[in-house]
């Protein structure tokens, strides 16, 4: 959203209006079927305004086709303001804030924020408004998931110099039980209570070496119509900030990296750990019970021509072992590009995923003897690798043209693997990319030639689809009328045996008038035969017409 500038008041134009309409016609006919794929007919008509009252933006928007009614949309039941004068930044009405990953994290809220970033190294950031907007219990919809009313506040206080930084924040939201009519004793949803601590900090050392560290403390409460607990629940306090009972619970996340950037190399380590169930009401939803080690290397050689990028991370959950399964996550990427010449330019990438996982069955899982029993029910490894070579040559260039050779290959293979034994149903993708293009500048003409292959095995079966593709484009009338057509073939083969043959005819063209009336036209026709099915034949034309002000 964009911020209103309270300080321009005065200096600019106070009422600016803007916007468009738009028409567009699609006609299809097709022949060798019963029914056509598509409707015959179909229109669509949509605008939009935009009102902006020193910066205060007022935007509505319509649609009408013939396939619905009109639709309406204004943001007037969802609607902020964000005004701003020299170092303060305002938040009225429906915005959200982003303190840290583990406390507030752009939850949408309705209510009042604020932003102050004056001279000097303290920033500060404060929030305060309705997390969740009260939804009574709908027995005729089902299908509607009640809740309660959720107020909350932060706050965000900042040290930052140079590239020193630290953050400290507090955020806290509670559920209004009486915000709805009272639900059944057996219902999912119950109201909650939650405070979230963070603590950022970014350090410079040496120079050259960057640290950064967040933790977050969650403090929730998930029913606080629980019974009280005289248990203890951690060492921190509350603060009073939280009533606790015997639904309250302690969770923690942290994450910490390092960088070293040197003349010609950057190597960077990080590791973030979450625990199980950690969540809070500042934001939608949370990835929790997983320890990430990732680690990037960067070089730079030969004047920086070549540069190569390593990047590899482990990742597994189940931190507290009491989970049925057990998944462990690998992944490594290595990108290359080298300026072999002012002519030439290649690029390489590989990237390998493999996920390992630990199922152990209820009836192991019930009657093991020892915690050492059956730890190997069942052992699944999925592996995938992907990898891409790519290649551009510039055979000439000048004012008068300029030509290009392009050529991309790539592979992929996926297996699956349990118990040491690699399954049938691996797959394994070759896919293959080449282009010619010319380019006449002064006549505004431009070609391409190009062809496609692509290739799949597997244990069942294996297909091969080819083609050449062959397409103009052309500037007419001072550069007002844009001119395109393409013709493309492409085979289809399964197990050695032809399956599909599909041609393709594509012509287009755009004018435009005073740069606010554009009218396009284009034309798509498709013949598609096979020795198993009737051959079709289909014509897709589109009419458009577009006015902005």
């Amino acid at each position: 959203m964009r911020a209103q500038q309270l300080d321009a008041i005065g200096r600019e134009q106070p009422l600016k209006v803007n916007g468009g309409l738009s028409l567009e016609q699609i006609a299809y006919t097709s022949s060798g079927l019963s029914e056509g794929r598509r409707d015959p007919y179909n229109f669509f008509l949509s605008g939009n305004l935009d009102i902006n009252i020193y910066g205060w933006s007022v935007p509505f928007s319509f649609n009408y086709s013939n396939q619905s009614r009109v639709t309406f949309q204004q943001p007037f039941n969802q609607y902020g303001l964000t005004p701003t004068y020299k170092w303060i930044t305002g938040h009225l009405g429906y915005s959200s804030m982003n303190f840290s990953s583990y406390t507030l994290a752009g939850h949408l809220f309705n209510g009042v924020g604020v932003d102050l970033a004056p001279p000097g190294n303290f920033k500060f950031s404060a929030m305060y408004g309705r997390l969740q907007k009260g939804v009574e219990a709908d027995t005729l919809h089902p299908d509607i998931e009640p809740a309660y009313q959720r107020m909350g506040y932060g706050f965000k206080a900042t040290y930052a110099r140079q590239k020193d930084n630290i953050d400290l924040i507090l955020f806290s939201a509670k559920d209004d039980p009486n915000s709805i009519m009272p639900l059944p004793a057996d219902a999912a949803i119950t109201p909650m209570e939650n405070v979230a601590l963070g603590l950022n900090v970014t350090k410079q050392l040496f120079t050259r070496l960057l640290f950064h560290a967040e933790i977050g403390l969650s403090l929730l409460t998930r029913d606080t119509r629980a019974g009280a607990d005289s248990m203890p629940h951690g060492k921190l306090p509350s603060l009073g900030l939280i009533s606790k009972n015997s639904s309250t619970a302690q969770y923690y996340a942290y994450k910490t990296s390092i960088a070293y950037g040197g003349r010609w190399y950057t190597f960077g380590i990080g590791y973030e750990w979450v625990a199980p169930e950690y969540q809070t009401l500042g934001a939608y939803y949370f990835t929790n019970d997983f320890e990430n080690i990732t680690g990037n290397l960067q070089l730079r050689f030969l004047k920086d021509r070549l540069t190569t990028a390593i990047n590899a991370g482990v990742q597994r959950n189940n931190l507290e072992n009491n989970k049925l399964s057990t998944m462990h996550r690998w992944v490594g990427a290595l990108n290359m590009t080298y300026a072999a010449s002012k002519k030439m330019n290649l690029n390489f990438s590989y990237s390998n995923f493999q996920s390992y996982v630990n199922i152990r069955s209820d009836f192991d899982y019930l009657n093991r003897l020892t915690p050492y029993d059956n730890l190997d029910t069942l052992n699944y490894t999925q592996i995938t690798s992907n990898a891409t070579l790519g290649a551009n040559y510039r055979l000439s260039q000048s004012k008068e043209r300029m030509q290009m050779l392009m050529c991309n290959v790539s592979y992929m293979r996926s297996a699956d693997k349990q118990g040491g034994v690699t399954q049938s149903s691996g797959a394994t993708l070759y896919n293959l990319n080449t282009s010619y293009s010319l380019q006449l500048v002064p006549r505004d003409l431009s070609f391409t030639l190009g062809a496609n292959v692509n290739a799949n095995n597997s244990a069942d079966f294996n297909t091969l689809t080819l083609g050449p593709t062959l397409g103009l484009n052309k500037m007419l009338l001072d550069k007002k009328l844009r001119t395109s057509g393409s013709v493309s073939w492409n085979g289809s083969y399964t197990n050695g045996e032809s399956t599909a043959r599909i041609l393709t005819a594509r012509v287009s063209g755009a004018y435009t008038i005073h740069k606010a009336h554009s009218f396009n036209l284009s034309l798509v026709g498709l013949n598609r035969s096979s020795q198993r099915s009737a051959t079709i034949s289909e014509l897709t034309t589109t009419l458009g017409y577009n006015y902005n002000f």
